[in-house]
């Protein structure tokens, strides 16, 4: 005689874990198609360097300096070395704040 009406806050819960489930993808999509965009652009004034200007007209070489040249900065492997190891921090630390929040998450729906 009694019938069992299912909880509506169990479904609101799975479709919200869904919902959470497909922003996380695109986002890691748009994360990849930047990283490779910037990437792309990265190449593309190199390539483009060794073109002739329009016209037809060839480029003059620029004259070799005759006194001394200061030559300083990063090398491109240490630049690439330090966005490495930032990205790296930075994944790290989505991850322990994911977990973490879950773990509050889980904790107070067990209690609630």
């Amino acid at each position: 005689m009694f019938i069992h009406i299912a909880s509506r806050e169990s479904h609101l819960r799975a479709a919200t874990r869904h919902a959470a489930a497909r922003l996380r993808r695109f986002v890691a999509a748009l994360a990849a198609i930047t990283c490779v965009l910037l990437a792309s652009a990265s190449v593309v004034p190199a390539a483009s360097a060794t073109e002739d200007p329009p016209g037809g007209a060839p480029l003059t070489p620029v004259p070799a300096p005759t006194g001394q040249v200061a030559v300083g900065g990063m090398a491109g492997w240490q630049i690439a070395l330090i966005a490495l190891a930032a990205a790296l921090v930075a994944a790290i630390a989505a991850v322990i704040v994911d977990r973490t929040l879950a773990t509050r998450r889980a904790a107070s729906s067990t209690t609630a």
